[in-house]
C-alpha cells in the first residue's frame, strides 16, 4: 500500500460524498505524513513499509477504542466500527493461522533449515524479512 493509493481513495470518497470514509482516510494520510516528518523522511517518497506500519498502528488503536467504548454509546461504537472497516481495507493482512505460517516458511527454502529450525533466533532472523 502506498500513500498515493490512499489519496486517490480519499478523492473518490469526497466525490461520493462519503464524509466518514473521507475523514477516516484523511486521518490515515495525516498519521503517515506525521510519522514521515517525525522521522525526517521525504513526504513525497514514503516507503510502503512505513505506510503499512502506520496503518497497522492505526488499526490497533481503533480496536482499542472499540474495546474501551462504553456499550451504551451505540452511535460512537458504530462510527468506530465503520472506521475500523475502512482501515482494515487498507492495512496489510496478517498471517495468524499456524498452518499458513508453516507452509510459508517451508516455501522459503531456507538453507540449513533443520539447523535453523532448532534455534528460534536464527529462525526469526531468516523468516521475518519475508513476513
Amino acid at each position: 500500500m502506498n500513500i498515493q493509493t490512499l489519496q486517490a481513495e480519499m478523492i473518490t470518497a469526497m466525490k461520493n460524498k462519503d464524509k466518514l470514509r473521507k475523514e477516516t482516510i484523511s486521518s490515515l494520510i495525516a498519521a503517515i505524513k506525521k510519522y514521515a516528518i517525525d522521522n525526517k523522511i521525504d513526504r513525497e517518497n514514503i516507503p510502503e513499509a512505513i505506510v503499512e506500519a502506520v496503518l497497522l498502528k492505526e488499526q490497533k488503536s481503533m480496536k482499542e477504542m472499540i474495546d474501551t467504548c462504553p456499550k451504551d454509546r451505540e452511535l460512537t461504537l458504530k462510527e468506530y466500527m465503520f472506521k475500523l472497516c475502512v482501515i482494515d481495507e487498507f492495512a496489510p493482512k496478517l498471517i495468524s493461522d499456524p498452518k499458513e505460517i508453516e507452509d510459508f516458511i517451508i516455501g522459503l527454502n531456507i538453507e540449513n533449515f533443520d539447523e535453523v529450525r532448532k534455534n528460534k533466533g536464527l529462525m526469526m532472523r531468516a523468516v521475518m524479512p519475508h513476513l
